[in-house]
């Protein structure tokens, strides 16, 4: 009896979410080669721009979470944090994970594999990212930029228009004012020359909503999907990539 292998499953990119987080502490190198392990297509991590001008790997303003110390990231230069240890609190064989630049992860980037630089602060990073991203072997394609601030999505095309970049949104209300509609995204991502949007997963990115994007030729990335039936609404919805903290068991999963 013929049975399906994990490859079997429908044409959707699976990205690793800030590496294979759920397994590898989140946003270091050792993540991102487990995502690779795993089988992710992609993989998405985060950068802010430190003191001295570089690029470091990391989620939050400052490193208290994932190193037990807090420096706040836009105060330190890039070998002060790159000197912390952000491996031990997810166990003790990640013990000594450096925290990265953004080089770093770049390097470990092989041949066709994508990875999703989420740009946490504003527009002033551009620069060092387009240099960065120059200086790195990738393709373009291999290397799409996606930020929550719409100038960074502006900025980015203006710089490299060949950079794919991608406009994240979430469909979650916030308060006091209601979810954004899906003309209201498109129209945004259109002024801003953005490849696509990465919305959240929520209830309300229904048919008619993806629909909306798709038609407006815009790509339709999705974040951050740990649960089966949630995935595969998405895949139903036609979505281009599904952002996940466990790659390997989502693809096992939707392939079953």
């Amino acid at each position: 009896m013929m049975t399906h292998a994990p490859d079997a499953t429908p044409k959707v990119e699976i990205v690793a979410h800030r590496g294979a987080s759920y397994d590898a502490p989140e946003n270091t190198v050792a993540a991102l080669r487990l995502a690779w392990d795993q089988k992710a297509d992609g993989s998405e991590f985060d950068i802010y721009l430190t003191k001295d001008g570089k690029l470091a790997v990391i989620h939050d303003k400052d490193t208290k979470r994932t190193a037990g110390v807090s420096k706040s990231v836009a105060d330190s230069t890039f070998d002060e944090l790159h000197a912390l240890d952000v491996g031990s609190w997810k166990g003790a064989k990640f013990k000594g994970e450096p925290l990265p630049s953004l080089g770093d992860m770049l390097a470990v980037v092989p041949d066709g594999k994508r990875v999703f630089v989420e740009v946490k602060c504003g527009p002033e990073a551009v620069p060092e990212l387009v240099r960065a991203l120059t200086a790195s072997k990738l393709r373009p394609e291999q290397t799409p930029v996606i930020a929550f601030d719409a100038a960074v999505v502006a900025a980015l095309k203006k710089a490299r228009p060949e950079v794919p970049a991608y406009w994240l949104v979430s469909l979650a209300p916030r308060k006091g004012a209601k979810a954004p509609t899906a003309a209201e995204v498109v129209a945004k991502a259109k002024e801003i020359k953005a490849d696509g949007v990465d919305l959240s997963a929520s209830a309300a990115l229904d048919e008619a909503f993806a629909k909306a994007v798709r038609e407006a030729g815009l790509k339709l990335y999705v974040w951050t999907v740990n649960d089966v039936e949630v995935a595969k609404r998405m895949v139903r919805l036609g979505v281009d990539g599904i952002t996940t903290d466990r790659p390997g068991w989502l693809r096992e999963q939707l392939a079953k």
